[in-house]
């Protein structure tokens, strides 16, 4: 089902993060009679200075909190009167999952059941709203789909999950929740499986940021096994734009593939970045001699892509940026 649909009171989840600052920054400038509440607990992937140039704008505001905690979300929901949630927040790093999973299922499962469950007391059983006036937008990964080998095709909304990490798999769980709390519940939500995110604000820890730091300190550029798993880089402002348009004009219930267009193995981006980088600067010495192979990380999926044409074909929404261009401009944003 289309409905036609306009925040007005806007929580985002997770929204001192990348992708989260992001699409705060982005809806705040596009939308001038929106109002923004930001509630993220600032773990070690929140940073508040993400978003200091809008700090003093009357439309948003920041509360500190965990998403497992239903009193404060209650508390929100009912203070500012929210009728639309995005919900960014969540454990993100393969890595870390592998090493810590239990905080990947208490933020990635746990905290989504308790955003949903917030939620649908608010709207439904507290205000008796129907979808024309409320809406939940969960953000999910392309990681849930598993790994694709050279020849398969790319990802479909459609596509068995099959997830290989603590993260991916508390990822699923997430998405499966949201799904049935649409069908049990008439909730009204939408969800987006998205592609790496590149460019500014992005954690220090992430590849794109830890190449471009390792080339500005002349240090060794890690690069898992032979660098030769394929990942699908999207811009982080194509995909703000592709969220603000599943909101207004998404089908509810549905999931939309949101892709860049740009696959590229990771020695190849880290040779790009190098390249673009002794372009800018001029080192001694070609950065790309910094490239070094490291031990691969256990269970690492070769390659994600993703088929977008859902979200092209039904809301009109393509990537607009040319990787390159995307990656000098994150480039000089980090430097």
């Amino acid at each position: 089902m289309k409905t036609e649909f306009s925040p007005t009171r806007l929580l985002v989840t997770g929204g001192a993060g990348f992708i989260g600052s992001c699409f705060i920054r982005h809806m705040l400038a596009k939308h001038s009679s929106l109002f923004i509440v930001n509630v993220d607990l600032l773990t070690y992937a929140g940073n508040i200075e993400n978003l200091s140039d809008i700090t003093h704008d009357q439309r948003y505001k920041f509360v500190q909190g965990d998403i497992c905690d239903q009193a404060l979300l209650r508390s929100v929901l009912e203070k500012h009167e929210i009728d639309t949630i995005v919900h960014f927040a969540a454990e993100s790093h393969v890595d870390r999952s592998i090493l810590k999973p239990e905080s990947f299922v208490k933020t990635n499962v746990l905290g989504t059941f308790s955003l949903l469950e917030a939620a649908r007391e608010y709207w439904l059983n507290h205000k008796g709203w129907d979808a024309k006036s409320c809406r939940f937008h969960h953000i999910s990964t392309d990681e849930v789909y598993g790994s694709l080998q050279a020849s398969d095709p790319a990802f479909l909304e459609t596509t068995p999950y099959a997830p290989n990490s603590p993260y991916s798999a508390s990822k699923a769980g997430s998405d499966h929740l949201v799904r049935a709390y649409f069908h049990t519940y008439g909730l009204p939500v939408t969800t987006s499986n998205c592609s790496n995110n590149y460019g500014p604000y992005q954690h220090q820890e992430k590849l794109i940021p830890t190449v471009i730091r390792s080339c500005k300190e002349e240090k060794s550029i890690p690069i898992y096994g032979n660098g030769s798993n394929i990942r699908d880089w999207l811009y982080v402002y194509d995909h703000c734009e592709a969220i603000d348009v599943i909101l207004h004009n998404g089908r509810l219930g549905e999931v939309y593939n949101i892709g860049g267009d740009s696959e590229l193995n990771n020695l190849e981006l880290v040779k790009l970045i190098c390249q673009q980088y002794d372009a800018l600067f001029k080192p001694v010495k070609p950065s790309a001699s910094l490239i070094q192979f490291v031990t691969d990380r256990a269970g690492h999926d070769w390659r994600y892509a993703i088929n977008h044409n859902k979200i092209t074909r039904e809301l009109n929404w393509a990537p607009k940026m040319i990787l390159s261009k995307g990656l000098l401009e994150t480039i000089r944003f980090y430097l």
